[in-house]
């Protein structure tokens, strides 16, 4: 809403410069986007006297040479010119200039705008003199629109006839002015209009404000018979509807200057008087109108809701289907406005229009507000009727839109007044005194409470007196009646955000509370923290990817039929119809984050996202089960929370990697190393390692992997996820480089198997030395590692301190389907130095061990 600071000083006497009001209005707590000063850039145009006027034939179109006067030679008193210079080049007498000007619509004796040359108008055009159609044109007859006064350029701007010659025409007319821009929130309906930030700046300096929209003394409400006739079949879409009426009406009168100029300001183009007239109330006032031509009206005016096959022009050019839900105006002819919303075609105002009916209603906010999306037609009446009008308005802005019409249009108001008044009366809030303070953690003493609720125009009082002995002398409570203006009041927690925002959002003390002891991070999310750090710090980017996929994301990554992952989550109102499933895996965001990447020449990845996933609950029904959604106006029960959870699908957190390019860069130091499985399988096990558990690592088969190239992960005998190479044929389908690798955990399940665990025991720290010995274990290519591994830690015992891998050899010297593990045992006794006989002893054991159960033979 742009609030014109000239007309809001008309409400408020005594307001301060616009910043103060401004900064006033924020502490209000209104967002004041922006503070524009307008008429500044108008420089160096004064009142003329058209002396003289010669018809110039051109090829194109005749154009007129006029002798323009531009300095008051005569008044006593008064420099022979107030303009730029006293005479120009051509000139026959001080004071006049010659100006070539193309308009028709002035004549001579007329006053009018002239920029002189060296005049800089809006926009920074700078004007001069030059040669054109033959003549010496010395300045420039400016029409409204080259002035910044609105967008009107069929013709000059003819000034008033008593306007003085040599007279700063920004000055003469007042252009000088200032516009705060002002961002309504939908809870403030009044704030779109001057009337309602007049109020806001009045009790924000304490000035006195005398309300534009309540009845005067002389003022008069209600309706009688000798009116339009009115019918509303729906009183509670429209509870109020004035119709006035109005003849004799000029259509082609113009908008005097000041009214053009302000509703330009506002942002609203001037078109005519009658038309004006209407936008002016609505910006002025907040309550819309609408006129019709009565000349186009055929019997009594309707409210009702549109019926089945009835369609409607709209002022806009549009033939709209209606629907039975979308309130209209109609007479005998069939729907004539969309209530609130935009006026019909057939009824508008013409230059012709002679005789206006005046429609002052006031619509229910839901119900303009649907029909306006359900047609996408939104209004400068609909933004205003969503947001909550004043019903007591409607009388009061169609007396005062007679007036106008009256004074700028030479119309004659008609004597009946049409009244339709439905309206409940509004009941009172019970309101304690102590909720401020229990809301907002300061006190507030009643007399301001009961202040500030009557700054915003409640009527607050105190309860009937319950007569009992010894009742304190001040009430508990007040019983506050809102004003019609304020819609937004209707429980006491909005009573104390008025009276808080009033006293001032700045005055509430910062009081920082208590934690309490043991109310951190819980373990689990200690743990996933960990994770993170653990592969950021290990050289992997964490990236977040919408949890939205395609249909086709299961078949991208080359899931057979059954796969658990198949069963995708459709969502119901999906953002995009590419993205209208929930993800049943990480891998399927993080490749397109990849592809993205590499498509902007990052070939060098490694990705990682800890994030849920969507998954099928394990007792699904076979027939999804219709959920009723709770209704808005109550807290669900039990059952039904349950009911809604229930039909929610499984959300575990994974935590996923992609690797592709260099895991090593190339530099003095080498050519690099690009990534393979193995750094996969190292995220694996650095993910594990900071959880607290360790994964076992076994031979595996699952899509998107290769065959051959991927290990499963599993924790306690549970498969927990998967890491290595990304099958040939998926990289092709999704557009990766060949080899890209990956992995991708059941982060839910590490931590749980994490938090079952004992706590840790530090383990005691030998003071003895070690004894390493080192064996090498000739086993078939198909016995996994974690098997060998697990058998030698039983063999050698509590003397084993630490186990590793540290070389795999295939090849003639094994003999074919056969490897090499070679594993280096540290041993160590926590009492004594071990003998040699004890470590040998140790590593035999380890050795039998690995021999019973996989068949391995110690190499030679």
């Amino acid at each position: 809403m742009r609030i014109v600071m000239s007309w809001l000083r008309e409400l408020v006497g005594g307001l301060p410069p616009a910043k103060a009001v401004a900064d006033a209005l924020i502490r209000a707590g209104f967002e004041v986007e922006g503070l524009e000063t307008v008429g500044g850039d108008l420089a160096g145009v004064v009142v003329g006297e058209v002396l003289s006027i010669e018809v110039v034939a051109a090829k194109k179109k005749d154009v007129r040479f006029c002798r323009v006067r531009v300095a008051d030679l005569g008044a006593p008193g008064e420099p022979a010119a107030s303009g730029p210079g006293e005479s120009g080049p051509g000139e026959t007498e001080p004071g006049v200039r010659g100006i070539v000007c193309g308009a028709f619509n002035f004549e001579v004796g007329d006053r009018v705008p002239v920029a002189l040359p060296g005049a800089v108008l809006p926009g920074g055009f700078e004007i001069s003199s030059r040669k054109t159609y033959g003549r010496v044109s010395d300045g420039m007859i400016c029409s409204a629109r080259e002035l910044g006064l609105g967008e009107d350029h069929s013709g000059i701007l003819v000034l008033p006839a008593d306007s003085r010659i040599g007279m700063d025409v920004a000055e003469l007319l007042g252009l000088g002015d200032e516009v705060l821009d002002i961002a309504v929130t939908p809870d403030r309906g009044y704030g779109l209009s001057v009337r309602g930030i007049a109020r806001e700046a009045a009790t924000a300096f304490g000035l006195p404000f005398d309300d534009p929209g309540v009845w005067g003394a002389s003022g008069a409400g209600g309706g009688d018979a000798a009116g339009y006739p009115v019918r509303v079949e729906d009183p509670v879409a429209c509870d109020r509807y004035v119709a006035r009426t109005v003849s004799g009406v000029d259509s082609a009168a113009r908008t005097p200057l000041g009214w053009s100029r302000r509703l330009s300001l506002a942002g609203m183009r001037p078109i005519s008087a009658p038309v004006d007239v209407t936008n002016i109330i609505m910006l002025g006032l907040g309550q819309p109108l609408h006129a019709f031509d009565r000349a186009k009206l055929t019997g009594p005016i309707v409210v009702r809701r549109a019926r089945a096959g009835e369609r409607l022009l709209t002022l806009d050019g549009v033939d709209r289907a209606l629907d039975p839900e979308d309130l209209v105006i109609a007479d005998d002819s069939g729907p004539v406005a969309l209530a609130g919303v935009m006026g019909g075609a057939a009824t508008e105002i013409s230059a012709a229009t002679t005789d206006i009916v005046l429609e002052s209603a006031h619509f229910d906010a839901v119900t303009v507000a649907r029909t306006a999306r359900r047609h996408r037609l939104g209004s400068e009446a609909s933004r205003r009727f969503e947001r909550g009008v004043d019903p007591a308005l409607a009388p009061v802005a169609a007396q005062r839109a007679v007036d106008l019409l009256r004074e700028l249009a030479a119309a004659t108001a008609e004597p009946g007044v049409t009244d339709v008044d439905h309206r409940m009366a509004a009941e009172p809030i019970v309101f304690p005194l102590g909720e401020p303070e229990r809301l907002a953690g300061r006190h507030y003493p009643a007399d301001a409470i009961r202040r500030r609720l009557t700054d915003v125009g409640c009527l607050p009082r105190d309860p009937e007196p319950a007569g009992a002995p010894g009742a304190p002398a001040e009430p508990a409570e007040l019983l506050v009646t809102p004003p019609s203006w304020r819609p937004d009041l209707l429980r006491p927690a909005d009573l104390v955000e008025e009276v808080v925002r009033l006293e001032g959002y700045d005055t509430i003390p910062v009081t920082l509370p208590l934690l309490p002891a043991g109310r951190g991070l819980t373990a689990a999310q200690q743990l996933r923290r960990a994770v993170g750090r653990a592969l950021a710090a290990d050289g992997h980017v964490e990236v977040l990817t919408l949890p939205f996929v395609a249909e086709d994301a299961a078949d991208a990554l080359g899931l057979p039929a059954g796969d658990e992952r198949r069963a995708a989550v459709r969502v119901a109102n999906p953002i995009a119809q590419d993205a209208s499933y929930l993800r049943t895996t990480l891998l399927s965001g993080l490749i397109a984050a990849a592809v993205r990447n590499i498509g902007r020449g990052q070939t060098d990845l490694a990705l990682f996202e800890i994030g849920l996933v969507f998954r099928e609950p394990d007792d699904a029904p076979a027939v999804p089960v219709a959920v009723v959604t709770p209704p808005v106006d109550r807290r669900p029960g039990e059952d039904e929370i349950n009911a809604l959870n229930a039909a929610l699908p499984r959300q575990p957190r994974h935590v996923a990697v992609v690797l592709t390019g260099l895991r090593e860069p190339a530099g003095w130091w080498g050519p690099g190393r690009a990534a393979d499985w193995g750094d996969a399988l190292a995220a694996a096990q650095a993910t594990a390692a900071a959880v607290g558990v360790e994964l076992t690592v076994a031979a595996g088969e699952v899509m998107p992997w290769h065959p051959g190239r991927c290990a499963e992960l599993s924790v306690d005998g549970r498969v927990v996820g998967y890491a290595g190479e990304l099958h040939p044929r998926v990289l092709g389908s999704v557009g990766l480089p060949a080899r890209t690798c990956a992995m991708e955990l059941d982060l839910d399940a590490l931590i749980g198997a994490a938090l079952e665990r004992p706590p840790v025991v530090a383990p005691a720290i030998s003071t003895f030395p070690p004894a390493d010995r080192d064996v090498a274990l000739v086993t078939a290519v198909d016995v996994p590692v974690a098997t060998v591994t697990e058998a030698l830690r039983a063999g050698a015992g509590d003397l084993l301190e630490a186990l590793s891998l540290f070389d795999v050899y295939e090849g003639d010297q094994v003999g074919p389907e056969r490897r090499s593990l070679a594993f280096g045992l540290r041993l160590r006794a926590p009492d004594r130095t071990l003998t040699a006989a004890e470590a040998n002893d140790a590593r035999d054991a380890a050795v039998a061990e690995a021999t019973s159960r996989t068949g391995a033979v110690l190499r030679g």
